[in-house]
Formats: C-alpha cells, structure tokens, sequence
C-alpha cells in the first residue's frame, strides 16, 4: 500500500488553553490553535452564520446592470431562457434562475447544452434555437463569461445576453452583452471571489429583489448549498453560510426531487451534510449530464410532485450505475497504459479513442488521487481531442493549460479542473510544453502529503462529548477540512475484515484508551495490519451511535504499521 508523507503541525499550548478558560471546549480550542485561528473576530465567522457576513451583491461589477434588465424584462413579461452547463453547478444555478424567473411569472425556458454533441459553454446553435422559441432574454448561469463571439450573435439575433459566471475570465469580455457578472472580472472588487456559479447566480436574484437575503435563503438555499458542494468551493466566507442555511433547507425535504433522490440514493435526509451530499447526491445528479440527459436532474429539481420526483431519482440511479460501469473500465484502461509507461513524475497525459467523454473527468480525478499528479484524460473522435483536466495543491491547471495555448484549439476552468480542445497531431506538443508549464510552476513529485493539524499524545482527549462540540466547526470541504489528527505508537488489538474485505475495522489501543478504527476501500491484507502490532494512524474522530450508545470511531485516512 502506497502511504503519505505526514506533515504534523503543532498547536501553541498557551493559546489552547486560554481558548479553553474562555469556555470553549478543549478539543475545539486545540483544533483552532492548530489551524492558528484564535482572534474573536476570525472564530465568530467561522463558527457564526449571521447574514451581516454577506456582501451586498451590488458591489460586484455589471450587477446593477445585470439586476436593472432582468427587472425590465419581468415589468414587460418578456420570454426569458436560462443558458447554463450540464454539472451540478451549471444544472442548480438553472433551476434556481429558472424557478425565480416564473415565480414572478415570467415565460422561462431552460437551456443546457448536450456534453457530447455541443460541449461546454454558450453556442451560436443554441443562440438559434432560443431565437426560434421568441426568447428576447438570455440570462447565463455558469457559463458565458469567455462567450464574447457568442454574445455578438445574439445581439445580431435581437436578444439581450446577461452573463453570471465565476470561472476564469481569460481574453477580452464579452462587450456585447448587456451585462457581464462574474467575482473573478479583473475590474471587479467583489470581496469574496471564490463563488460557484450557483452563488453568483443568487446574488443576481438578490440584487433584483433588493430584500432581506434570510427570505431567499429559505427559498433556494438547498440549490445555492447543493451546487456549491458538488462544484468544491472553498467552505469559507459566503460559501459557508451558503452551507450552513441551505444543507438546514436541505435536510427539512421542502424539495420535491432532493427528498426524493435521498430515498433512492438510500441516505437518510435528517443526516444529510456537505460530505453525503458531495458523494452521494451530487454524483447521481452529475450523471444526467455525464450518461444521460439534464432533462432529468433538471426535472427532479423543479417538481413538486413527489411521484414524478421519485420516477426521476430512479432514473437518476439508474445512469449513476451506467457511470460506474464506464468510468471502471476506462480507469483500468488508463492504469494499464501507466504501468507500460510510468509517469515519472511528469504531468499524466493520456488518450483514447474509445472513452467515454462523460467520465473523463472523474477519472482524471482518480489518477490524480492515486499518482499525485495533474492529469488529463483526452478522448478522441475523428482526430479532434476533448480533454479533462485535473490537479494537486500547488500546481494551476489552468495557468498551465494558458502557457501551452499554442497547441490547444481552446480551453477554460479552474486552478484545479479544466477542459481544453485539441488536435489529436498536437498532443506529443502539448504533452512535453504542459510538463515544462508544471515544471515552472515549480513541478510536483508525486508523493503525496497528508496535513494533520496535531498529534494527539493523551488519547483522553477524544471523548464523545468533546468530539460532538468540534462539531461547531462544519461544515467540513474545501479550505476548512475536517479535523485531521494523529496517534503513533499505538498497539493494535484486534482487526476485523468488513463487507468480505472490502474495508477494514481494528481496534487501538494507546496510554489505557482503546478505539475503533475504520478504513474503508483497503482490506486488512492491503493494510498490512493484525493483533499486536505498532500502529500510527491518521484519523478525522466522529461519533459512531450503535443501540442508543455513543462512542468515538476514528475514520482513517491512513495507517503506518511498525
């Protein structure tokens, strides 16, 4: 089994301790000195959601631009389209805009593009058949921002273009439009830049009602929360009031489809959190657009009837299942070409003309997880490449994508996921230049690192009660993980193989306290763990309620036996 390298910080005892005096609990106070947050101020927005955290959507440019011609077109009725993408983001942000739009009874289409036959992003097709319904308004939700041609032709077309977007804007502006919103603009001074684009888009809906922002939170915050897990925004500043409010929303089942999708998905709705929501919901909804149709997910999202919710969450399931399927083979396909052809510490570039272009980002991601490295998984069809891109901490996918721009026909995204476009010819280029972009970028090894926040030397610490009052710190995601801790020199009681050995229990023992310890996707073979031996494991403490008994579970991320 391949391990991490751990990076174990320290906490300041004194500051701990002072935490403590002033009435927090003593796990919280050593897991905040850890991550250095110790100022009132800083523990209030990170443990308070209070709505004074919100910036006023005006403060971001185009808005008032944006706000004042949706506002006209729900004074004159107009026929209005939402354009957005087909992942969880793309796809919330669109019933979100959508559902807003005829509450205030405008005639609303919704557009996503098809991923395979028209990809990502605004098109001239989809301008065209928006034109033929009589749409004189197209509003973008996650999209749009890099749309300057596109936004020409609908001009040309006779319909307005408003445009929210939070990706990297990339060349110039699309000037046409009658507005341009997006956090990441270089001329727009929006404090909190990390918005998915769901977010941008309420902030849209915010402007335009000019209302207490609490009333919109309870209507659309299990939109705004969903599409901000699934497209992994940091859970910091806006985002995690976001997450807070709306997963409050999400867990009383108001909506139709997500009750729905819980049933089938076989999670519980009164314990949905960002991290059952990320991996169990998010994906079934990411696979309408990977495997199937968004017509579904969008479906889902806008009933209100919970037979038809239902039929659509089965569905739903049904082409997670079909995505499973391929993602396993073109995974072992992928792990195949790697084994004759080792990395070596160079960025993964890989091509195949029998992929499936709705899983390659996701196994992008796997190879990333398991190699340490950026990746990007091209599928081919009649020599024209669309690539998935994913990368590690450290490294700019995207930047890297803007050094070798000679050699793509296109591309756009984020530090740490994009898509491009290129030429099946141009590949061995792209491949070298893209090495030499990382390399800049001061390059990556492969070994990846483990960042505990401290090792825990009297085991006493971890008790129910003090593990159930960190819990003021979730949600857990992106920019604020989840605690994790570290005990060596434990002594390893006894091990239990689980679901035919497909994951691994074992019980600790270190300074008279004893735990259970879970690991999951690792038999006890792979894990190279028995009875009496020396452990160090790395862990993320949880509650673990079995017959009306609590006790504390330590969820491993890795485990070192001596």
């Amino acid at each position: 089994m391949k391990h991490f390298n751990w990076n174990i910080g320290r906490y300041d005892r004194a500051q701990a301790a002072q935490l403590t005096r002033s009435g927090m609990n003593p796990l919280t106070a050593v897991i905040l000195s850890a991550r250095n947050i110790s100022s009132p101020a800083d523990i209030r927005s990170l443990t308070e959601d209070t709505l004074e955290q919100l910036y006023s959507p005006l403060l971001m440019k185009d808005m008032d631009r944006a706000a004042a011609r949706i506002s006209r077109a729900i004074t004159a009725g107009e026929h209005v389209a939402v354009y957005g993408d087909y992942d969880v983001d793309g796809i919330t942000s669109a019933c979100l805009m959508a559902t807003y739009l005829r509450s205030r009874k405008l005639p609303c289409e919704i557009y996503i593009p098809d991923r395979l036959r028209e990809g990502y992003g605004v098109r001239r097709s989809g301008v065209d058949r928006l034109r033929e319904m009589g749409v004189t308004l197209i509003v973008t939700v996650d999209c749009g921002v890099t749309a300057a041609a596109e936004a020409e032709y609908a001009a040309a077309c006779g319909i307005d273009m408003v445009i929210t977007d939070h990706h990297e804007c990339g060349g110039s502006l699309p000037s046409a439009a009658a507005a341009v919103v997006d956090p990441k603009r270089p001329d727009c001074a929006y404090p909190f830049k990390q918005l998915a684009g769901v977010g941008v888009a309420f902030k849209v809906i915010c402007a335009v009602e000019q209302t207490d922002p609490a009333a919109l939170l309870e209507q659309y915050g299990d939109l705004v929360a969903l599409g901000t897990v699934a497209d992994v925004m940091p859970v910091t500043g806006e985002n995690r009031i976001f997450l807070r409010r709306g997963m409050a929303v999400m867990r009383r089942g108001d909506r139709a489809g997500i009750a729905a999708l819980c049933a089938a998905a076989g999670t519980e709705l009164s314990q949905l959190n960002v991290g059952s929501a990320g991996f169990s919901i998010a994906p079934r909804l990411n696979a309408a657009g990977r495997v199937g149709t968004t017509d579904t997910a969008v479906g889902l999202l806008t009933t209100d009837d919970p037979a038809q919710a239902a039929e659509y969450a089965q569905t739903l399931c049904a082409y997670n299942r079909q995505r499973q399927q391929l993602e396993g083979a073109m995974f072992e396909d992928a792990v195949a070409m790697l084994d004759k052809n080792p990395p070596a510490g160079a960025p993964i570039v890989l091509a195949g003309s029998s992929w499936h272009q709705g899983v390659a980002g996701i196994v992008a991601s796997r190879l990333t997880e398991k190699y340490g490295l950026p990746c990007v998984m091209i599928c081919l069809k009649d020599g024209v490449g669309r690539g998935s891109c994913r990368s590690v901490p450290g490294v700019s996918i995207y930047a890297a994508l803007e050094a070798c721009a000679d050699c793509l026909d296109g591309f756009g995204g984020h530090d740490m996921a994009a898509g491009l476009n290129i030429r099946e010819e141009n590949i061995p280029a792209f491949r070298s230049a893209l090495a030499g972009a990382v390399r800049l970028q001061g390059g990556c090894t492969g070994q990846q690192t483990l960042n505990i926040d401290f090792e825990v030397i009297k085991p006493g610490l971890l008790t129910v009660p003090n593990v159930e009052a960190s819990r003021v710190l979730e949600p857990y995601g992106a920019g604020n993980p989840a605690p994790l801790l570290c005990i060596r020199d434990g002594e390893i009681m006894s091990v239990t193989p689980l679901s035919g050995g497909k994951h691994t229990k074992f019980r600790l023992r270190k300074n008279g306290e004893q735990f259970d310890c879970i690991f999951f996707s690792r038999s006890p073979e792979e894990l190279e763990v028995a009875a009496g031996r020396p452990a160090d494991v790395a862990f993320t403490p949880q509650i673990n309620e079995f017959r009306d008994r609590k006790s504390v579970q330590l969820l491993l991320s890795d485990v070192k036996v001596g």
